[in-house]
C-alpha cells in the first residue's frame, strides 16, 4: 500500500520534470527590443569572469530604435530601461485618477483610463515613459458608493511623494502629472507647492490643458445637453472611444444626474458640497452621447501634452531655479 502511495505521488513529479526538460523557450515578439547576449560584469577575485565581446561584435548587436521602445514603464525590459530614460530625456508621466462610481453606465476606473490614454498616446508621438496604473487620489466624497477606493489623506501624499522620488532615482528629473479626476486638482496643486519644502534633484509639473476655440465650437455643436461634469455626455463620449466595451448606454437613465441643490450656502465652501448636489455620483445627462465628442476632446489633450513633453525636454530653467532656491533657502 505504501509503495502504491509513493508511486502515485512521484509519478506526476517525474512527468513534470520530463516535460520541463523537453520544453523550449518561446521566441520573443519581434517588436520588443532584445537584450544584449553578453554584459560586462564587475571584476571579482573569487570567480573567473567571461570574456567580453570584440568591439566589432558588440557594434553588430541590434540597437532598439525609438519606435521599438515601449512607452509604458511596465512594458520595458530592464535592459532597455536606461535607453528609455535617455530617449525620454528625463521626462516621465504619471497619469493619475481614482476608483469611483461614474453613474450606472461607466466603469469605476473611468478617470484612470482617460488619463492613461492621453499620456500613452502623447508619449508615442513625443517619446516619454509613462508610469504604471495609478489610482491613489482624493475621493472621500464617494465613500458612500460601492467600489470606491478612498485612501487616507496622509497616505495619498506620501505615496505620490515616494513615487516621484523612486521615479527620480531611476533616472528621470522631469515628472509630469496628468490628472483625470476633478477631485484631485486642489490636492495636486498643493503637492506641487510642497516640492519646495526640501531639496530635491527633480521637478514636478502638473499638466493643465486649455480648451481651444475650434474644438470647443465643434463639441458644443455636437452636444445635446448643456449641463454636466461627471459621467456626463462628454466623459461618456471619451469612454466610448477608449473602452466602448465598458460603456452601458442602456443604463444611462437609471439614475438622475440633476443638481439637487440641497445646501444653498453662497459664498462658502464645505466638503459635503458634492454630496449635497450630486448624491448619485452622476452630474449631467449622457443620453445620446456622441463618440465624436470624445475624439475631439482626446485629440486636443493629446496634442497639448505632446507640446508640453517637447517643451520640458528642451527646458532647463526650472531645475536651475529650483537649485538656486534651495541653495539660498539653506543660507537662512
Amino acid at each position: 500500500m505504501k509503495k502504491l502511495i509513493l508511486t502515485s505521488l512521484l509519478l506526476p513529479l517525474l512527468m513534470f520534470s520530463l516535460s520541463s526538460l523537453q520544453a523550449q523557450p518561446q521566441a520573443q515578439p519581434l517588436h520588443e527590443a532584445q537584450p544584449h547576449a553578453f554584459q560586462t560584469q564587475p571584476q571579482s577575485r573569487l570567480q573567473p569572469q567571461p570574456q567580453t565581446q570584440p568591439q566589432s561584435l558588440q557594434a553588430a548587436q541590434p540597437q532598439p530604435q525609438a519606435q521599438e521602445l515601449a512607452v509604458a514603464w511596465e512594458e520595458l525590459t530592464s535592459a532597455d530601461f536606461k535607453k528609455a530614460t535617455g530617449l525620454a530625456q528625463g521626462v516621465c508621466i504619471i497619469p493619475i485618477g481614482v476608483i469611483e462610481k461614474h453613474a450606472q453606465h461607466l466603469p469605476l476606473g473611468t478617470d484612470v483610463y482617460a488619463a492613461r490614454h492621453i499620456a500613452l498616446t502623447a508619449a508615442k508621438g513625443e517619446y516619454a515613459v509613462v508610469f504604471p496604473f495609478y489610482f491613489a487620489g482624493q475621493i472621500f466624497e464617494a465613500r458612500h458608493q460601492p467600489g470606491t477606493i478612498a485612501y487616507s489623506s496622509r497616505m495619498l501624499y506620501d505615496l505620490l511623494d515616494e513615487t516621484c522620488r523612486e521615479i527620480a532615482r531611476n533616472g528621470f528629473d522631469k515628472i509630469i502629472i496628468v490628472n483625470g479626476h476633478g477631485g484631485n486638482t486642489n490636492f495636486l496643486q498643493y503637492f506641487c507647492q510642497t516640492q519646495l519644502e526640501g531639496e530635491r534633484n527633480y521637478a514636478v509639473f502638473l499638466f493643465t490643458p486649455t480648451g481651444d476655440k475650434e474644438t470647443d465650437r465643434k463639441i458644443t455643436e455636437l452636444r445635446k445637453s448643456t449641463i454636466g461634469g461627471h459621467a456626463d455626455e462628454e466623459e461618456t463620449a471619451v469612454m466610448r472611444v477608449i473602452r466602448p466595451d465598458l460603456v452601458h448606454m442602456d443604463r444611462v437613465a437609471l439614475e438622475s444626474g440633476r443638481d439637487q441643490a440641497r445646501l444653498p450656502l453662497p459664498g462658502t465652501y464645505t466638503g459635503i458640497w458634492w454630496y449635497a448636489r450630486y448624491p448619485n455620483h452622476y452630474a449631467g445627462d449622457a443620453t445620446g452621447s456622441d463618440p465624436e465628442i470624445g475624439r475631439l476632446s482626446l485629440d486636443s489633450s493629446v496634442a497639448q501634452l505632446q507640446k508640453v513633453i517637447g517643451m520640458l525636454k528642451a527646458e532647463t530653467g526650472t531645475l536651475e531655479l529650483q537649485y538656486r532656491f534651495f541653495k539660498e533657502a539653506g543660507e537662512h
